[in-house]
């Protein structure tokens, strides 16, 4: 991982790993190919290392930090971050923000709680790594992207109004929570008026 020292870790999408149940080192690997800043929750810290990977900041209570101190050393450079369980998201993404980073990967938040980070997506480009599945934001307003076929899911508010077109042609539905559907090998396009999040498998 010696390309770390030609990017600007600001540059780099940073990844923070809250919980790794569910979560396979295949499904984050690609996060992680250019080295960029790693926030690991204490939860998660014994299995992260043990995928041998080198942790930037550890988001941990102050018991935590005492009976692992030797991290400091081991991973050095490394810090802690002083949070409760229900800050480590929040602390974990000022963090971010106060280093000037644009972009993070989340590790390990569930999808089902989606709306919980729409003020973060105001701030930070945010994607959402849940088991198998990786989650984009789009802001409202309309989105293109070509896919091969596939299954995709749409999560969005109950209800909430989305079109789709592609070669299959225009469909417009409310998102019953979390919505699948096929799309056919080529370029879709999305619009909605809310903010709604498009989810790809990313193994399996």
């Amino acid at each position: 991982m010696s390309s770390h020292h030609f990017v600007k870790e600001q540059q780099e999408p940073a990844v923070i790993i809250l919980e790794v149940d569910g979560i396979s080192f295949e499904s984050i690997a690609p996060l992680l190919e250019w080295s960029p800043t790693l926030l690991v929750a204490q939860e998660a810290v014994e299995v992260v290392l043990s995928w041998g990977i080198k942790i930037d900041v550890v988001l941990a209570s102050m018991h935590f930090q005492g009976e692992n101190i030797h991290l400091l050393e081991e991973q050095y450079p490394l810090r802690f971050l002083t949070v409760s369980s229900s800050t480590a998201l929040e602390e974990g993404i000022q963090y971010l923000l106060a280093s000037q980073h644009k972009g993070v990967h989340l590790v390990g938040f569930n999808h089902q709680k989606h709306q919980q980070l729409e003020e973060k997506i105001q701030h930070l480009d945010l994607t959402l790594v849940d088991g198998d599945w990786k989650y984009y934001p789009v802001k409202g307003g309309k989105f293109s992207k070509w896919f091969a076929a596939a299954k995709i899911r749409l999560l969005a508010s109950e209800n909430q109004p989305v079109e789709v077109s592609n070669a299959d042609g225009t469909l417009l539905f409310p998102v019953c929570y979390l919505t699948q559907l096929e799309v056919p090998e080529g370029m879709s396009t999305f619009s909605s008026t809310g903010i709604f999040w498009i989810g790809e498998r990313v193994r399996g």
